[in-house]
């Protein structure tokens, strides 16, 4: 490709809006342009990352033995409505009409859509297993759009479906998908994690999710050094230590005007650990008190699975209700399950002689007990993990750090099945539901976690495998004809070997196009200035920048051999 006769409109200033560096180097880059909030429009260089991702996710699920299909990203509200989502799927769903008022959503994922599209072709155990998948864009109506193309509210995925007869067979597809997600990833050259991840509103019962390691990645993991224990922050456990001492006698204090977990235990000289905290939420309208450790946040996902509730669902509890039922600042749980729905951490009951809110203005009780004092749920674990923490298998104390979700995988089940009656006949000839496995991969969102990944102060550094030109030619003056004409040659050797490569034969200083071909980060460079008459070029990796002056054929067979070093796998 000749760049003089390339769309690529690069930018010397930082968009002001870019809070990551992705999204400063894709935009400065001339790789995506932002059209509204949290939409964004690809632009070619932009278009060539995501075919090269998009062949090798294709290479990978072809391998594992997945179907390309191609589904509508407009689906209709029946389907939505007998699995149940189409109300608690919440305000992320583009929703609309057509003309004849019937009701669709832009797909912001394909369950139900997948599940329909076998029910009525696949009605027997020979028939199966299955495995089908597509490439497609989904819509989600973000609240809050950001860090360009990694949240925004419409992106390219790969989402693939298995469908089996038992568990057996569901384990063999997820761990077969497994294989191919690690597979895709290995080859984007990303540095990531498998964790454990949150079920969510997509059900079933297990789940993990691919982390591209990132310091601006929004995802926080926990994990340990000495075993394989790896989790999100919205499923990692650990060890609780329990407070066991002898029993005292329940005593009502006055607490004037303190009401924080810090102001309290500072004023009665307790270990925060040893204090109820009270977290008081409107769940679907209905007041519901959550008791936790007072050192310890209430893990918003994992109370949502216990509840199964939508987070849109959940909010905090307004002063008036708060009156209705306690004191503010002073909510206990000594007799508020007449109440309110009480929900107690079971951490709580493994802790003797706790300080807790008296229900009543400017007082606390001190050495209450769980069972002999209060009762309430019994919830196994609704906590925020922290760093330090001693993972839940003990294992080690747990480590933190943040990423990118560029891949998820569910065990989903009966859930969509069942609930859309898709049904097949086993060998017995009796009618069962299909278990099912749900799998994605962030196409879009990968480019964001690999340019986070590959970056330094000049912009991107692009893996071989997924960079929009494997080799970059600069001619330092496209007027001066030796120089343009020996460019040229290299050019077309280049490619009869096979190589994506492009030359810079714009009418712009050496300064322009050095600054472009360092911004744009493809890995191999070759740059034709006034040595050329004597048969010499300079060669350099965009990873270490260093410039050697070699022949022109030893250039061409070190991008040959490397190219092809590169891509093997």
């Amino acid at each position: 490709m000749k760049l003089s006769n390339y769309y690529m409109p690069t930018l010397r200033e930082d968009p002001q809006d870019a809070e990551t560096i992705s999204h400063k180097y894709l935009v400065r880059g001339g790789f995506i342009r932002k059209s509204a909030s949290g939409i964004y429009s690809f632009l070619p260089l932009g278009k060539k990352v995501l075919n090269k991702i998009e062949a090798i996710v294709r290479d990978a699920m072809d391998h594992y033995g997945s179907m390309e299909v191609l589904t509508s990203v407009l689906q209709p509200k029946e389907i939505w409505e007998k699995s149940g989502r189409w109300e608690t799927f919440g305000p992320e769903m583009f929703k609309l009409q057509d003309r004849h008022d019937n009701e669709f959503c832009l797909g912001p994922t394909a369950e139900e859509y997948f599940t329909m599209l076998v029910k009525d072709e696949v009605n027997s155990y020979k028939q199966l297993p299955l495995n089908i998948y597509q490439i497609v864009t989904k819509f989600r109506d973000e609240k809050r759009p950001r860090f360009g193309i990694n949240r925004s509210r419409e992106f390219l995925m790969k989402d693939a479906y298995s469908f089996d007869v038992d568990q057996e067979g569901l384990d063999k597809s997820y761990q077969k998908m497994w294989a191919a997600y690690e597979e895709v990833f290995d080859r984007l050259k990303l540095d990531y994690k498998i964790v454990q991840g949150d079920t969510g509103s997509m059900g079933g019962n297990i789940s993990h999710e691919f982390i591209a390691l990132s310091e601006s990645g929004e995802g926080l993991i926990f994990y340990t050094d000495k075993s394989t224990y790896a989790a999100t922050d919205e499923k990692a456990r650990f060890k609780f230590e329990p407070i066991i001492e002898d029993e005292k006698k329940l005593e009502l204090v006055e607490t004037v005007g303190f009401t924080t977990i810090d102001e309290v235990s500072n004023y009665l000289k307790v270990d925060p650990k040893k204090c109820a905290k009270a977290v008081n939420l409107m769940v679907a309208g209905n007041p519901v008190v959550v008791f936790i450790p007072g050192d310890r946040e209430l893990n918003l996902a994992k109370l949502i699975s216990y509840l199964k509730a939508s987070e849109h669902e959940i909010e905090m509890m307004d002063e008036k209700t708060l009156k209705e039922i306690s004191s503010p600042g002073y909510t206990g749980p000594i007799g508020l399950d007449q109440k309110v729905r009480v929900i107690i951490d079971e951490s709580i009951t493994k802790i003797n002689n706790l300080v807790i809110g008296a229900n009543k203005e400017n007082y606390h009780y001190i050495n209450a007990n769980y069972k002999r004092d209060f009762d309430g749920e019994i919830v196994e674990d609704v906590l925020v993990a922290k760093e330090g923490d001693m993972a839940y298998d003990g294992s080690g104390l747990l480590k933190a750090a943040r990423g990118i979700e560029v891949g998820n995988i569910f065990q989903l089940g009966t859930k969509y099945s069942e609930s859309l009656e898709a049904y097949f006949l086993d060998q017995n000839g009796k009618q069962k539901p299909f278990i099912m496995g749900s799998y994605g991969i962030g196409i879009s969102r990968s480019i964001s976690a690999i340019v986070e990944q590959y970056n330094d102060e000049k912009g991107i550094i692009w893996p071989t495998s997924v960079a929009p030109f494997e080799a970059w030619i600069t001619i330092i003056n496209a007027k001066n004809q030796e120089q343009y004409q020996k460019a040229m040659e290299i050019y077309e050797k280049l490619k009869e070997n096979g190589i994506d490569v492009c030359i810079d034969d714009r009418k712009e200083r050496a300064g322009v196009k050095f600054n472009d071909r360092d911004l744009i980060g493809s890995p191999y460079r070759i740059t034709v200035g006034k040595d050329i008459s004597q048969g010499f070029v300079e060669y350099s990796k965009r990873s270490d920048m260093e410039n050697q002056k070699i022949s022109v054929n030893a250039a061409i067979n070190k991008i040959i051999d490397s190219v092809k070093e590169d891509l093997a796998y």
